[in-house]
């Protein structure tokens, strides 16, 4: 934890260790051979981790901030009271746990008046955690050892760039393929690291634009302040931050335009 104070640190750390917590929870089942996967209504996977990992983030919430809201992939919304809404993904990157991959997160968000002030992003498998809080930086722990400070790529041309996806389909099943084959084309490197590990390896500056044809809020909430934290940008595709736009960017600040005219086709 960083030394730098701000109005959001006590929330911090309660998602910190809240994120903690459901790691060890998660991978109680992870690359477990009885692992149940279940088909939601929109067809995505949801296994007894997603859901269980949600619901022991919930019972921390209510017990240190009863009067905070929620939002959660799995249980939906309870609103609160308090002006701050936490903002919750158990586990990003469903199809990836599922396979033993171990490039899935957990992402807790929080909301203050609607305004994405902190972000934690825990890697169980790898014992990484990225995290920030608006003012304060961001943050990137591994071995659970010192964090170190998060900080986005130099690269300032889109030639030497390592460009992230999650799925070809998704921009195929968007009607986005043209988009995709633009920013292929223009970057140096393409690689399918994807899900919140994609956007967090530009926000650690390992690659420099990553981009999600399809996200949803939960998807998003935690990534805003970390990328901004970091010295670069979470946005959506017409270069609005938003977690809402059902689409999503994060790119290092000397990139931004380029991608932004790639997506847009100009």
């Amino acid at each position: 934890m960083s030394s730098h104070e701000s109005p959001y640190e006590a929330r911090l750390k309660f998602a910190l260790s809240a994120a903690d917590s459901a790691g060890h929870l998660i991978l109680k089942f992870y690359q477990s051979a009885n692992l149940a996967v279940e088909p939601k209504r929109d067809s995505s996977p949801v296994t007894e981790a997603d859901r269980g990992a949600e619901l022991l983030i919930r019972e921390l919430i209510e017990q240190q901030f009863p009067r905070d809201g929620v939002l959660g992939e799995e249980f939906g919304e309870t609103v609160g009271s308090s002006g701050y809404r936490w903002i919750l993904d158990p586990v990003d990157g469903t199809k990836s746990f599922i396979h033993g991959v171990p490039l899935f997160g957990t992402l807790i968000g929080l909301e203050h008046e609607g305004d994405c002030v902190v972000g934690v992003c825990r890697f169980p498998a790898l014992k990484e955690t990225i995290y920030a809080s608006r003012g304060s930086g961001a943050w990137w722990a591994r071995d659970d050892g010192p964090a170190q400070r998060a900080r986005v790529s130099a690269i300032k041309k889109m030639s030497d760039a390592l460009f992230c996806i999650t799925t070809i389909t998704g921009w195929e099943r968007t009607g986005k393929q043209p988009a995709f084959d633009r920013l292929c084309r223009a970057a140096g490197l393409t690689r399918g690291w994807g899900d919140c590990y994609g956007h967090i390896l530009v926000a650690t500056g390992r690659a420099d634009v990553m981009v999600d044809p399809a996200m949803n809020p939960w998807d998003a909430a935690a990534l805003v302040p970390i990328l901004e934290e970091a010295g670069g940008c979470f946005m959506d595709w017409k270069g609005n931050t938003s977690i809402h736009s059902g689409n999503g960017v994060s790119v290092n600040a000397d990139l931004r335009e380029d991608v932004l005219q790639l997506l847009q086709g100009e």
